[in-house]
């Protein structure tokens, strides 16, 4: 069982800024953290491969160099070899230049069976990457996916999450599934052993030579949409706070909306 786990490393979403010049992400001195859609997938991946006793899980993201810290934490969780794709043609990439680009990471890989990535990614929130990864490579797909099971016979069994519960489906390889974590889910946190291991692993950085492919349908250029303009919603309306017992708090809030109620039927 071949197991591509396709991860991103994100800024903690609490320190997000965002470049009003060139609309994107200031990176620069903003703590860094491995996806925790994409920390479920991997964890499900090595689970998978432990549980099939076969195989084997290799993690690819693409982004600059420092995002080799994300990929050495999956080495921890026990995935066998990472593949930083790192290139500046690769530089302002939407979720369709990105899915070209891990695309033909994949293909150039060879066979797999599965291809696990995570519901989405905290700092643009899309789901996107995933079902337009899964069109690229030419194999169906379920996304919202919490858990997945395997019989002797290689068959999967998928628990896809829905509002009203779950539904379970069959699938056969190959296929791409986008893992949601179920609110239960608490993230590993490998010892220092697995860390020293992760050191030991095959680690390769593939630039857009190394990949092949079309030039134009890298970064930027390879490009669908373009951000034209960011900024922060202007505030609206204004707000009280109060500070009061629940007692109290309740008296005067009931006060309040009888006063605003009044003044609406004027």
């Amino acid at each position: 069982m071949k197991i591509i786990a396709c991860v991103k490393q994100v800024p903690d979403t609490t320190e997000v800024k965002v470049d009003p010049k060139t609309h994107t992400l200031i990176r620069e001195g903003v703590p860094s953290i491995l996806n925790p859609y994409d920390h479920y997938a991997v964890e499900e991946s090595v689970r998978i491969k432990e549980e099939t006793g076969e195989g084997s899980v290799t993690v690819i993201t693409m982004g600059p160099p420092q995002a080799r810290s994300a990929l050495m934490r999956c080495l921890a969780l026990g995935a066998d070899e990472a593949i930083l794709i790192s290139d500046k043609a690769f530089a302002g990439s939407d979720t369709w230049a990105t899915a070209y680009t891990l695309s033909l990471a994949i293909k150039k890989l060879g066979s797999f069976d599965m291809v696990f990535c995570g519901q989405q990614a905290i700092d643009g929130d899309t789901a996107q990457v995933g079902p337009e990864l899964a069109q690229q490579l030419g194999i169906p797909q379920v996304t919202y996916v919490e858990k997945v099971e395997i019989d002797n016979k290689h068959k999967l069994m998928i628990h896809k999450q829905t509002e009203d519960g779950y539904y379970i489906l069959e699938a056969k390889a190959p296929v791409l599934l986008a893992l949601l974590p179920p609110t239960s889910f608490q993230p590993e946190h490998p010892p220092m052993s697995s860390i020293l291991k992760a050191k030991k692993k095959p680690f390769n950085i593939w630039d857009a030579k190394t990949l092949g492919g079309e030039e134009s349908k890298f970064g930027l250029d390879g490009s669908f949409t373009q951000v034209i303009k960011t900024y922060t919603p202007p505030p609206r309306g204004e707000c009280e706070l109060i500070e009061q017992d629940s007692k109290e708090a309740a008296k005067k809030l009931s006060e309040i909306l009888l006063k605003h109620e009044a003044l609406t039927k004027r």
